[in-house]
């Protein structure tokens, strides 16, 4: 984290950040996306922005610098890669609708279908136009360990396995889409293609394009970008093919915080708890689903004896809306900070208004040291959901 930012959270009396708010730091953004850019330029790929992992619309400028398009997986996202990055979206739905397809194609320069009975259904109303055809497969392998997240368990509605498919792509079907990683490395990905391929081998000398869907966490430390870079360019020589990659948390890993403020604390039961003005179920529905135990700035992970802990919780009446223990330096109290670290990606496309909490304010820590604030919400925001 940015120890400008940090001081500027910190620091005593009134400061112009409020509570809670999501911040994205902006250096940090364009630091992933350089790296980024460096290995699709370096591999000969195409690497693209996919709205379900980061859809703050006001950073698209910047991703715009170093990345052409992004993926879109509803309408309502084609249409936010439309109006603000200004391109035609790369588009796969798990189920295209009658009333939206047309729409949907025209907004589109890449679709691909989830299934052989989508593709038969709808491929005639692709004719003619301006938009590359493919079909998502399921190589029936993943490394994914939270079946949540894992597209590839028995009897998944993700993708088509080989027996689905014929041996000769139809025309006008030019792409193979895949997608089972998570947060996975380059290595995960090597022993994936080797799945891929011995399933659709055939497919994959036929087509024009392929995409590898997202999970790739390249920006993360430790991550071997050169491996990566052999993987890809070696794949898209053998097969004479387009590379596509897709991914979602490597753009917005370890980009920015949520902010948010200690509003009550009281002894349960033997257990001091403190309560925020987050949700860990509203605004931080992933920590729940995965699940996973997030980082707070200045705590200790895990509960440390003789330190002040506390168990967290959110403020909606959910009775599970808490997280697990953590110890500090010294006993909190009403009005500390309470600072979630790495909460940019998976985390504001998933936020609701459960309890007719308000969401969190977005702001962005500019590049110059300064802070700007995008967007606050309020009583229309909870009402126009509902």
């Amino acid at each position: 984290m940015n120890t400008t930012l940090l001081k500027h959270l910190t620091q005593t009396g009134e400061t112009d950040i409020p509570s809670p708010c999501f911040i994205l730091e902006e250096a940090r953004l364009r630091r992933n996306l350089e790296l980024i850019d460096a290995v699709q330029q370096a591999a000969g790929v195409t690497i693209i922005l996919a709205l379900k992992g980061f859809s703050m619309y006001s950073a698209f400028p910047l991703v715009r610098e170093y990345l052409s398009g992004a993926t879109a997986s509803s309408l309502n996202e084609i249409k936010l890669v439309n109006d603000y990055m200004g391109v035609q979206a790369h588009t796969y739905i798990p189920a295209y609708q009658d009333a939206s397809f047309d729409e949907v194609v025209s907004r589109s320069s890449h679709l691909t279908f989830n299934s052989w009975t989508q593709w038969e259904r709808f491929k005639d109303r692709t004719v003619g136009k301006p938009v590359s055809c493919g079909i998502r497969v399921n190589p029936q392998y993943s490394e994914v360990a939270t079946d949540m997240y894992n597209p590839c368990v028995p009897g998944s509605r993700l993708g088509a396995t080989r027996n689905q498919l014929p041996d000769l792509l139809p025309e006008g079907l030019e792409g193979i889409h895949f997608h089972t990683l998570c947060e996975n490395d380059s290595f995960t990905l090597e022993r994936t293609l080797d799945a891929l391929e011995s399933r659709f081998g055939g497919l994959l000398h036929q087509a024009k394009w392929v995409n590898f869907g997202g999970g790739h966490l390249m920006t993360r430390e430790g991550y071997d970008t050169n491996h990566l870079i052999g993987i890809l360019t070696a794949f898209r020589e053998k097969y004479k093919v387009d590379v596509i990659l897709e991914p979602g948390s490597a753009i917005a890993w370890q980009t920015g915080i949520l902010i948010s403020t200690v509003l009550d604390v009281f002894n349960s039961q033997g257990i001091d708890v403190a309560i925020l003005d987050t949700s860990f179920a509203a605004h931080m529905p992933d920590t729940l689903e995965m699940p996973y135990k997030p980082r707070i700035l200045n705590s200790y992970h895990e509960p440390v004896a003789g330190k002040p802990t506390y168990r967290l919780g959110g403020m909606t009446c959910l009775a599970g809306d808490f997280m697990g223990d953590y110890s500090f330096d010294k006993p909190l109290d009403v009005g500390d900070k309470i600072v979630f670290d790495d909460m940019i990606h998976y985390t504001m496309v998933k936020t609701s208004t459960f309890n007719g909490v308000n969401l969190p304010s977005i702001g962005v820590w500019k590049e110059n040291k300064s802070f700007q604030l995008v967007k606050t919400f309020g009583y229309e925001s909870f009402k126009d959901r509902l």
